[in-house]
């Protein structure tokens, strides 16, 4: 049964950052991820993203990838995000 994840951190420019998670749209969909990213109405730098996984093995697996934390540094992701993983009750 999938799960939904939750992710919520601070970049310094939404729109670079952005535009680098657009560019890992078809290794999320070989993943079996489906995310969609949103900013806070407070903070446009606050980003969250909701979005679902197979499991929360397979998003740590994509998630932990090098190449992928990389992307995600180049970007100015302030700090680790806050991760929460969700099972329909």
């Amino acid at each position: 049964m999938p799960i939904t994840v939750t992710l919520s951190f601070q970049v310094p420019d939404y729109d670079v950052w952005k535009a680098a998670f657009l560019l890992d749209k078809t290794d999320r969909k070989e993943a079996g991820l489906h995310a969609t990213p949103y900013r806070s109405l407070d903070d446009s730098n606050h980003v969250f993203i909701i979005g679902t996984a197979p499991s929360k093995e397979a998003f740590m697996t994509f998630f932990s990838n090098p190449e992928l934390q990389e992307r995600i540094k180049a970007t100015g992701v302030v700090g680790p995000p806050d991760i929460t993983f969700l099972e329909e009750g």
